[in-house]
């Protein structure tokens, strides 16, 4: 693999694996006190954040292991897994050959767009003083106040031209979906800025139940259905405008998987071509705007009991649409030497695990 990724040289970027999806971690709020008013200081201290999930603590289900972490993730400083730099340096960028990594910390939008957009601020500064200026090899992904666009676009404007981030990042679920004019405005500032918009998959987002027939009965179901608000994020996106309106926006989808998106394209294409009157926001199939805006990470990836039946779904996708992602640190990581079970060429590997993401983040 290293043979084929030295030959990726020349954007800026040192040699190696360009990792999607890391997510780091705060021992605890008071990590963001340097750069917290007082006023939210004092109220994180007296009355927490608030997120915005049905549960005064905790996730409505236990996960699969602890604080939804590998095993090994603990570093031997203390405090969770994804909290020392150090640690991560070792454990993941050093030992998988990461030679650029994007950071997607998800701290949970608090019910309080003020509060929420205060603590946005204060993740985004956190990332750079403790992440980025420590490690070269990252970079940071712009959290924004998605459910109040004006909040998200001076947060984005505040950003834009910082080599520090690669992308903005907000949640699958939302609480309303994302093709509503309402989040238009985030949409022009991330094209403006020329910032990818990550798409983040969330159980808990909006507080709504996670299927659409209500709450699930185990983690197991709910892990699993994240799925479906991808679907529906990507049908709203490309019936009600968006991908027409705003040409120049990518879009990465990230840890949703990507072997449903075929079948979801069959069918919006279909119906389309029937009712296309009713959307003449959307002026060309679905699929063609699908296939040209959007970029899909690995982790979770589908792995088909026949291995070339995932094959047949990379080339029905793109090679040049997929992105290499590990999900560092949590308990279904994907390590780059074991996660694809079907052997790739050289052009395919260089693909997937560099020049895609590079291209996506202007680094290329």
């Amino acid at each position: 693999m290293s043979e084929v990724l030295d030959r990726a040289a020349g954007s800026g970027i040192r040699t190696g694996i360009v990792d999607c999806d890391i997510h780091p971690t705060m021992r605890s709020n008071k990590e963001l006190f340097p750069w917290l008013a007082e006023r939210w200081q004092k109220h994180l201290a007296d009355y927490g954040s608030q997120p915005r999930i049905p549960f005064s603590t905790g996730t409505q289900y236990p996960k699969a292991a602890p604080a939804t972490a590998r095993r090994d993730a603990w570093p031997a400083s203390g405090g969770p897994p994804g909290s020392d730099v150090d640690f991560m340096r070792e454990q993941l960028l050093d030992a998988c050959d990461i030679g650029l990594g994007i950071l997607a910390p998800l701290h949970g939008a608090a019910r309080n767009n003020d509060l929420d957009a205060a603590i946005s601020t204060a993740v985004n500064e956190w990332q750079i003083e403790r992440w980025v200026k420590p490690e070269p090899r990252l970079r940071a992904s712009v959290v924004v106040t998605h459910e109040d666009p004006d909040l998200a676009v001076e947060e984005i404007a505040r950003r834009a031209g910082d080599p520090n981030f690669a992308q903005v990042l907000i949640p699958s679920k939302t609480n309303e979906l994302l093709g509503r004019k309402r989040y238009w405005p985030i949409f022009a500032a991330c094209q403006a800025a020329n910032l990818p918009l990550a798409v983040h998959v969330n159980s808990v987002g909006g507080g709504y139940a996670s299927t659409g027939g209500g709450w699930p009965s185990y983690y197991l179901q709910d892990h699993h259905i994240n799925v479906h608000s991808f679907q529906s994020q990507i049908a709203g996106l490309a019936l009600e405008g968006v991908f027409e309106k705003f040409p120049r926006l990518k879009w990465v989808m990230i840890e949703g998987g990507f072997a449903w998106l075929p079948s979801l394209c069959w069918r919006l294409d279909k119906h389309w071509a029937q009712n296309r009157h009713e959307v003449p926001e959307c002026k060309r199939p679905p699929s063609e705007y699908i296939r040209e805006r959007l970029w899909f990470t690995t982790q979770p990836m589908e792995e088909p009991e026949q291995a070339d039946h995932l094959r047949d779904t990379l080339d029905w996708i793109g090679w040049d649409r997929i992105m290499f992602a590990t999900d560092y640190p949590h308990w279904d990581y994907d390590d780059p030497r074991t996660a694809f079970p079907i052997r790739l060429s050289n052009a395919e590997h260089e693909k997937i695990f560099r020049t895609n993401a590079l291209g996506v983040f202007g680094l290329g």
